[in-house]
């Protein structure tokens, strides 16, 4: 499902039929985005894009939501190039293409963009189809781990505790497991745990300290479900 987040108002042909998406009433928001896409409306195509990819007031189409995503991803919708990047990482309704999908994503994520900067540092961590680049990866997973995006917070304290693309370091990686961890992200819980066996009672007091600091900052955390891609 895509972010809702489009700023519309209601008056508006677009503000009405996200009103209308807003309520439920599907087919009477597909043919409202329908026409305003029909006009060339990057958003409505991007609106139309989700309703294909999730089955609402349509049949489910991952080949038609790709191609309306790129549509709008090529006029620069941030959202469009996140779920197109996903999309050709994923190969769903789309030829699997890696590269395509990376460079998809590095525009949404250079927007800061949280879905996007975690999904590309997936990649770089992983190195499917090229080589792993953990300090890219570690860049990627702290900007969104910075926002409270708790999924990154957790693979940002697993490189940290691992020494994956930075340097090995118990406090950071206890910092950013108990953000995740409070999330109930049962891996990071599992992490910590084991993390917290090795620090002395002087690392355990500096992480303590700056989780209480990041929790002021992070309070606004991922809301808005999308495509999950996920490469393994």
């Amino acid at each position: 499902m895509l972010s809702l987040d489009i700023p519309a108002e209601e008056a508006t042909a677009l503000g009405a039929a996200i009103s209308a998406y807003g309520r439920g009433d599907y087919d009477h928001a597909f043919a409202r985005f329908s026409s305003l896409a029909d006009e060339g409306n990057a958003d409505a195509k991007t609106w139309l894009a989700a309703m294909y990819a999730n089955g609402e007031g349509v049949e489910s189409s991952l080949a038609r939501a790709f191609a309306l995503y790129l549509d709008s991803a090529e006029a620069g919708i941030t959202l469009a190039q996140t779920n197109a990047g996903a999309m050709l990482a994923m190969g769903h309704g789309t030829l699997r293409d890696i590269p395509a999908g990376i460079s998809w994503l590095q525009k949404a994520a250079e927007q800061g963009d949280v879905f996007a900067q975690y999904n590309l540092a997936t990649l770089l961590s992983k190195g499917e189809g090229m080589p792993p680049d953990h300090a890219a990866a570690a860049r990627w997973y702290r900007s969104a781990a910075e926002t409270g995006h708790y999924p990154s917070q957790a693979r940002l304290g697993f490189m940290y505790a691992n020494g994956l693309g930075v340097d090995k370091d118990r406090v950071e990686a206890f910092t950013w497991f108990s953000l995740a961890a409070q999330h109930g992200v049962g891996t990071a819980l599992t992490a910590l745990e084991a993390l917290v066996a090795q620090m002395s009672a002087d690392e355990k007091r500096a992480g303590s300290a700056a989780v209480g600091r990041w929790r002021n900052r992070t309070a606004e955390t991922s809301r808005h479900a999308r495509l999950n891609p996920l490469p393994r």
